[in-house]
């Protein structure tokens, strides 16, 4: 082959990618927009429900149903029990609105062209293959469920449900007491149960221990904020694109996000109600859905408070979208079309599991010897009351989650999946995303076959590391992707007071952002700052912090004053309830043993003017010397 020819033959080479790459784009963007909008179909329960199952799964947002196909398709008869008054199958998806994914991504290294590759893969990329894009119609998605579970000849369904609670025996759940529509009564036996609801509210039912909200750090009325979401309607694509132009916004085919000006919008209730920035996402025909209203002081598991909060949010709803229309001149020939049914709720319960997800977990990414699934969204704190902001506490390259965090404690013959799993309420910001719930709904529904296989219970297999390896080789040979990336360490890792700052955040004392270096921990301290991280941890264990922090010890101190070693000192003795001498408060706590030498002598480099690392050595001496609680 002549030389011409031969770069000829490398250059054709060289562009069949690029031709794939430009028809799979062009067939994923002409799969994902539909001119119509799908009619929903009609979700029947079966006429004939049996006395006894495998497995019973209760619920039917995404993980139960995902849950449900999982056991059906190893062998296993399944009942799926709807335990809302819903007519079609998707639950927060649909009913919620809830159209756009926040997405598990591997870590960038591991892309294609900058294209994502999805991480757990299985269930999840099947019916995310059949509804396509980061956003999708909630019709089509919720049509796209039924089907799926009406293939499955192993999978009898039980809609509208008014009553479910488990039966138990010696700690056991053993099946379901099922109230019907038209009242009558059934007790269907169960080898096993897997909670699917929202809240775990079977196995809290059953006995199951659990923390509600922010419990574990000391603020247990506090959880995240509600949200209902909005439809408008009137979307061309000439619309479309022109929302996509707006200043500071990031879209794709079918989203988009930004519109951080949308903040000005002054509430009709500001204490109980603000929007946030806009995230749309495009349904099929001529609407879009707007996750952007944020609602506080609802108690979702009190359904008069879940019934205010939807009025509350129905009233404010049209107001929002005046605004919007009056605000950006992209909105003005759109129309407000209506609020979802149910309110998007992102945090309630959180079980106690054989395993508690922890922030150590996600800052170390690390793998786990039973993981059954990965995350790698970030941590999303949103705003918890009218005056407080949102976060991003940190975004992890890749973390596993435990079969363990699916098996509580105290109660046995059960599973929960979703976001009301063993997580703590911070990694639980990123835990919670459905995809990521999606996946641990599959690895459950196989989990309670191989425990028949292998006749063990549920803990007993999450104790077991051949049993849970086999679990795992059955997970991937059923199309689930369990692969650990590889990855550089993150900088923050590197650094002196990287066990320090485990203790920061673990403990909420400190944000890193989307960049992971918000922490600052080379930036100079203040008294201001440090008082502020004593009475975070005071909440936390008010038991060993009994004393509050009076105003008079950071008096005539500014923002910009260093902090030194024996200033801060002086503030943990004096939360902790103790006295100590002009200049012998750095001497009481050593002497106590709540700080090393060590850390005095190496790691605080200047103790005239601490770093916002050092005082987080300090806490985490003091956490695990003082209080023997580790964070690593």
């Amino acid at each position: 082959m002549s030389g011409k020819r031969f770069r000829q033959f490398i250059m054709f080479l060289c562009l069949i990618p690029l031709f794939l790459s430009f028809t799979y784009c062009y067939r994923i963007n002409e799969s994902t927009y539909r001119p119509m909008q799908e009619q929903l179909e009609t979700v029947l329960s079966n006429e004939k429900i049996k006395d006894a199952y495998d497995v019973i799964v209760a619920g039917t947002d995404p993980e139960g149903v995902m849950a449900a196909i999982s056991a059906a398709r190893n062998g296993l008869k399944v009942l799926l029990a709807d335990n809302r008054d819903r007519p079609i199958l998707g639950g927060l998806m649909t009913l919620g609105w809830l159209n756009s994914l926040d997405l598990n991504k591997a870590p960038v290294s591991y892309r294609f062209w900058n294209k994502p590759v999805y991480l757990n893969r299985g269930l999840f990329q099947e019916w995310h293959n059949g509804i396509g894009g980061s956003s999708f119609d909630v019709n089509h998605a919720a049509n796209l469920f039924h089907r799926m579970v009406a293939a499955e000849p192993n999978i009898d369904l039980l809609m509208n449900v008014r009553q479910i609670e488990p039966v138990t025996a010696l700690n056991k759940v053993v099946g379901m007491h099922i109230v019907k529509a038209d009242g009558s009564d059934l007790e269907i036996h169960s080898k096993f149960v897997i909670d699917a609801t929202q809240d775990a509210d079977i196995a809290v039912a059953a006995g199951a221990e659990y923390t509600t909200g922010r419990e574990d750090l000391g603020e247990s009325d506090a959880q995240m904020a509600v949200t209902l979401v909005f439809k408008l309607s009137g979307v061309t694509n000439d619309i479309w694109n022109a929302l996509k132009r707006h200043e500071n916004t990031g879209y794709d085919d079918r989203s988009i996000w930004g519109y951080q000006d949308a903040r000005e919008y002054k509430s009709s209730d500001p204490s109980r109600v603000k929007i946030r920035s806009l995230n749309m996402g495009r349904q099929d025909g001529d609407t879009l859905l707007i996750n952007s209203m944020q609602i506080y002081g609802v108690n979702p598991l009190d359904p008069a408070s879940v019934k205010d909060g939807l009025r509350l949010g129905e009233t404010e709803a049209p107001l929002i979208v005046d605004f919007l229309k009056k605000k950006f001149k992209e909105f003005r020939k759109l129309e407000y079309a209506g609020t979802a049914p149910e309110l998007y709720v992102r945090e309630t319960r959180h079980i106690r599991g054989e395993y508690r997800l922890s922030m150590a977990d996600l800052m170390e990414n690390r793998d786990q010897w039973d993981a059954i699934a990965y995350g790698a969204y970030e941590v999303d704190i949103q705003s918890l009351n009218a005056s407080s902001k949102g976060s991003i506490l940190m975004v992890p390259e890749q973390y596993g989650v435990p079969f363990r965090c699916l098996v509580p404690l105290k109660v046995d013959g059960l599973l929960v999946v979703g976001r009301s799993a063993s997580f703590d309420t911070l990694p639980h910001g990123s835990a919670r995303v459905m995809p990521l719930g999606m996946a641990t709904g599959e690895a459950a529904g196989a989990a309670v076959k191989l425990a028949l296989d292998l006749d063990l219970s549920l803990r007993e297999l999450s104790r077991s590391k051949t049993g849970i390896s086999e679990l795992r080789h059955r997970l991937e040979s059923n199309g689930m992707d369990l692969r650990m990336r590889s990855f550089p360490t993150p900088a923050y890792a590197k650094h002196k007071d990287y066990k320090g700052l485990l203790a920061a955040t673990s403990l909420s004392l400190t944000i890193g952002g989307y960049s992971n270096d918000g922490w600052e921990l080379d930036k100079a301290s203040s008294p201001r700052r440090f008082a502020n991280v004593v009475r975070i941890v005071q909440k936390r264990y008010p038991e060993f912090f009994p004393e509050p922090l009076k105003a008079s010890i950071i008096s005539g101190q500014s923002r910009e004053d260093p902090l030194d070693l024996e200033s801060a000192a002086r503030m943990i003795v004096a939360a902790a309830g103790l006295s100590a001498g002009s200049g012998e408060a750095i001497q009481t706590i050593t002497e106590r043993g709540w700080i090393r030498e060590d850390t005095v002598r190496k790691l605080i480099v200047d103790p005239s003017k601490l770093t916002n690392g050092d005082t987080f050595t300090i806490i985490r001496d003091l956490m695990e010397y003082g209080l023997g609680i580790t964070f690593e």
